[in-house]
């Protein structure tokens, strides 16, 4: 049994309720939608997320033997009964992966029986929440370093080994070249980048043979880590050591710089490598950055070619967790709203429309409901999942990264930058906004 796909990877408060809305017959089709309510500080905007592992999990949703006589003693057998015919049927529309998005919009919305839809709450959750979360944070060094090669660094750091295989999936969907980690290179199809650790150099006797051995085993493609010792000193070695190689058609691909004043090393690396002839070795450059240390750097006019992220992507360091929700919005054909102070949700099943100035840049969205409120624009939410089967279309994964970046395009100026800008417009429809105020007209159940 796979843990990871388990529905009983779950809160305990989940079963308990499906317990009791079988117990009062309380299975007419419900509407439950995932949003974030407000973006972390500094985040002009998000990008959604984990909606083919969301749907993995759905489609494949059932209790095992071992889990259901796991279960049997803490529940009446009627209830066990239902969990061994368990399977969800319900629809999903969601947003494609990539698609920018802002606070208060549906990324995903699940049309199912009460039991079903609340049953699958938490896993949903985490998976939306944690993909999302990181693919936001990798969109904002895409936008510091375009034209950059960035490489996902973090999985040693990251909390667990699904978190560190879904950051690496989030990052590249959301634009960065690839991931160090090996198994997402086999899950995912993501381009796999390596260079050497500081243990390598120590192993051997000196730093020159322990060049020699690498780019002799990795011929085409050997990234030398030079700050070991002393980094330029070590930058001469490898010029001294390409003479050598290039007699028997080797190349060294790039260097590594993993600390220090980056800047500064990077400009006398470039010029001790360029007066050896190796204009074409590249610069690669880690060591605690995030979007913030990019744009340092790359303003500085440091000749950094590319850089391995860690730790600030894998946890999205400044800003952790998203403030999002799966709420009800419909049960029995009714709209529902909760009122809470501070949490109150918009009622009814919705869309989201999203409108484009003449020269193609996003000028404003309307979260509207789903029927009999029209609106111009790009509908957002698309069909995922009917009757419990996959109806949207499979894409790999390179295509949603391509997807993702040909998105940003049309983003406004002001809101790619790290600054908080003044919010994307995003209305509430007039229909929207009457249903709201007609439930709160009715006094408390």
């Amino acid at each position: 049994m796979n843990p990871l796909s388990s529905p009983l990877l779950t809160d305990h408060y989940q079963l308990m309720m499906l317990q009791s809305y079988l117990e009062q017959g309380m299975e007419a089709r419900a509407v439950f939608e995932f949003f974030v309510r407000k973006p972390p500080p500094g985040r002009n905007f998000m990008v959604a997320a984990g909606l083919e592992q969301v749907l993995d999990f759905l489609e494949n949703l059932k209790f095992s033997p071992e889990e259901l006589t796991w279960l049997a003693p803490r529940f009446p057998p009627s209830f066990i009964a239902y969990l061994e015919q368990f399977r969800f049927n319900g629809d999903v529309h969601a947003m494609l992966e990539g698609t920018v998005f802002f606070p208060d919009q549906p990324i995903l919305r699940i049309t199912a029986a009460l039991p079903q839809a609340q049953l699958v709450e938490s896993r949903i959750m985490n998976l939306l929440h944690f993909e999302t979360l990181i693919a936001s944070k990798a969109a904002r060094m895409v936008m510091v370093a375009p034209d950059k090669l960035l490489v996902d660094f973090g999985m040693r750091r990251a909390h667990g080994a699904e978190a560190g295989l879904l950051a690496a999936r989030a990052s590249y969907l959301a634009g960065f070249s690839g991931t160090a980690t090996v198994l997402a290179g086999t899950l995912y199809g993501i381009p796999l980048f390596g260079t050497m650790a500081h243990s390598y150099i120590q192993a051997h006797e000196n730093e020159a043979t322990a060049f020699d051995h690498f780019a002799r085993c990795h011929p085409d493609s050997s990234i030398l880590l030079i700050d070991t010792y002393d980094t330029e000193t070590a930058a001469t070695k490898v010029v001294a050591l390409a003479r050598k190689l290039r007699a028997d058609g080797i190349g060294i691909k790039g260097v590594r710089l993993d600390s220090g004043d980056l800047a500064a090393h990077a400009r006398s690396v470039r010029q001790i490598l360029n007066q050896g002839g190796l204009e074409k070795t590249i610069i690669f450059a880690s060591g605690n950055l995030d979007e913030y240390r990019l744009r340092e750097l790359l303003s500085s006019a440091a000749p950094i070619d590319g850089f391995g992220i860690g730790t600030a992507l894998d946890v999205s360091g400044d800003a952790p967790s998203l403030d999002c929700a799966y709420k009800l919005q419909e049960y029995a054909g009714k709209p529902r709203r909760k009122r809470s102070e501070g949490k109150a949700t918009w009622p009814g099943r919705k869309q989201v429309y999203r409108n484009y100035s003449a020269d193609g840049c996003m000028a404003g969205d309307v979260v509207a409901l789903e029927e009999n409120d029209p609106h111009d624009g790009q509908p957002l939410l698309m069909p995922a999942m009917q009757a419990g089967r996959r109806i949207l279309g499979d894409a790999a994964l390179d295509q949603m990264r391509q997807r993702t970046l040909a998105g940003y395009a049309h983003l406004p100026k002001a809101i790619t930058t790290l600054e908080m800008a003044p919010p994307y417009p995003v209305a509430i429809s007039t229909a929207l906004q009457v249903l709201a105020t007609e439930l709160d007209a009715v006094h408390v159940p």
